[in-house]
This record gives structure tokens, sequence and C-alpha cells, in this order.
């Protein structure tokens, strides 16, 4: 696998040096990205397995193994500014950040904002809970209940998800995953819903809490990179780099590394 990553980081670097010779003021980021020698990622470290904020402060998951890897590629550092999920996208929009990974769903309503390259991953919507009728859930009708309460993520499609399909039950908007499943916990809600790569790390470290999680992805979620909609260059450039990173095997290898054989079972038989 090392071998493998060296390869490709030493081909994308190349293709690189060769695109930034031509960017000059009508690719303003990249040619800001050069010029630094940094790609500032903007990313929630909120969400476990793709971002997460560990107890020494440093910033790990999926997210950040594939922006340092872009980074790499490109011949520059990376620098992580960890921000609250609903502000990442106005930090690309202000240039306060460069490149945003942070398990963000390729939104219509996003994409008005920002462009995205990708996907790069793709996720679902999940359950984790403590009563056997909801981890039993196949279809959000399974889940509507007057009586029902759901934490969520403020700002995530997780929230607009409850709001649109399931309008009767009791939306809980939390900060981050922690403060939802520990509602869970001691039955202050009913369920927390989120991605199926969060669901899976809480069931992962929690393994007896108690806590059920739904079988089935119960939604599509195209996760992308989230870039500067000024910038076709620089856009084109995060496009070609998923592209090779897919076809040379590493965001395979990565998946591995983070959520295992399972995630990537539960993944490729999304859609069929």
């Amino acid at each position: 696998m090392k071998y493998m990553v060296r390869s490709f980081l030493a081909f994308a670097a190349l293709f690189f040096m060769i695109s930034s010779v031509h960017a000059a003021d009508d690719s303003p980021v990249l040619s800001r990205i050069k010029n630094s020698g940094k790609l500032v990622l903007g990313t929630s470290g909120t969400m476990p397995l793709m971002s997460e904020k560990l107890m020494t402060g440093e910033i790990t998951g999926f997210d950040v193994d594939v922006a340092r890897a872009m980074a790499e590629s490109m011949g520059v550092d990376l620098v992580i500014k960890p921000l609250p999920f609903d502000k990442l996208i106005p930090a690309l929009e202000t240039g306060k950040v460069d490149v945003v990974l942070s398990n963000m769903t390729m939104t219509v309503d996003r994409n008005m904002r920002v462009a995205f390259a990708g996907p790069y991953f793709v996720s679902g919507k999940c359950l984790v809970t403590k009563e056997q009728k909801m981890a039993e859930a196949d279809e959000p009708e399974d889940l509507e209940n007057t009586d029902a309460s759901i934490a969520v993520i403020k700002g995530t499609t997780s929230e607009v998800f409850v709001k649109e399909l399931m309008p009767s039950v009791k939306r809980v908007p939390v900060s981050d995953v922690n403060k939802g499943t520990n509602m869970v916990a001691k039955g202050e809600v009913n369920a927390f819903l989120s991605d199926f790569p969060i669901c899976l790390s809480v069931m992962k470290r929690y393994p007896n809490s108690g806590f059920q999680s739904v079988v089935s992805l119960l939604t599509y979620e195209p996760i992308g990179i989230a870039l500067p909609a000024n910038d076709p260059l620089f856009i084109n450039l995060a496009e070609n780099f998923i592209d090779r990173a897919e076809n040379v095997g590493l965001m395979q290898s990565l998946a591995v590394k983070w959520f295992g054989e399972i995630k990537l079972t539960a993944i490729s038989n999304q859609g069929k």
C-alpha cells in the first residue's frame, strides 16, 4: 500500500507542477495555495471516522487522510482549520479555507453556493437507538411517530431529512455526535440520526451500551470535496485527484483503514 501511495503522489505531483505553471490570475485559489505552500482544510472534527478531534487536539479521520493525500499530491503542506459544520461553507466562500472535507453531502442548495468534486464516498442515513422497533426501520415512514424525538447535528442533511420526511417527529438539534448519543443513552431522545460512518463509529465505540442501529441505508448520500466556485482550474484538479485516487485504489485502502471490509460491502451494495 505504501508503494502504491508513493507512486500515486509522485504522479499527481507531476500533474500539479505542470498545471501550476499556468495558474495565474484566472486561477485565484490555486495561485494562493501555490504561493503560500499550504492547502487550508476546513473540517468539523465532530464526525467520528470521517473527521474527529482527539483528546490530544489532533484531528484525524478518512476525510483528513484524503485531504492530506491531496495536499501531498500538490506538493504543499496541509493546514487543518476546525470549524462548526454550519460555518464551513461560509468560510469557503470568504477564503478562510481553501477546501472542505467534512462528510459533506453534495446537495443542490450547497452546490448553488460552492462547487463540488466527487463524490469520493457514498453514505446514507441511519439511526442509533435503544428501541428495537426503530432499529428495524427500512423507510422513513417506519419512523413516523408523534411521540418520537430524534437528535440530529445542527446544519446537516440529517436535520433536513427529519424535517422534510418525518414532520411529526420532534427534532432535537445538537452540536456533535457525543451529545446526540448521550441523549439516547439517557433516554432523553428516542434516537440519534446521522450518516452511516458515524453510526458505525458509535457502535464500535460503545459495544456494551445497548445501542442498536438501522441495518439498511435510508438514503443516498454522495459525499464530495467542497471548493470555491470561482476557480475552474482548482475544481478540475480536485476532480482529477479523486479519479486517480480511486483508480489506483487509494480511496479503497483508506476506506478499509477507517471502516473495514464490512463498510466497503455496505457501500458497494448501495444502489444495486
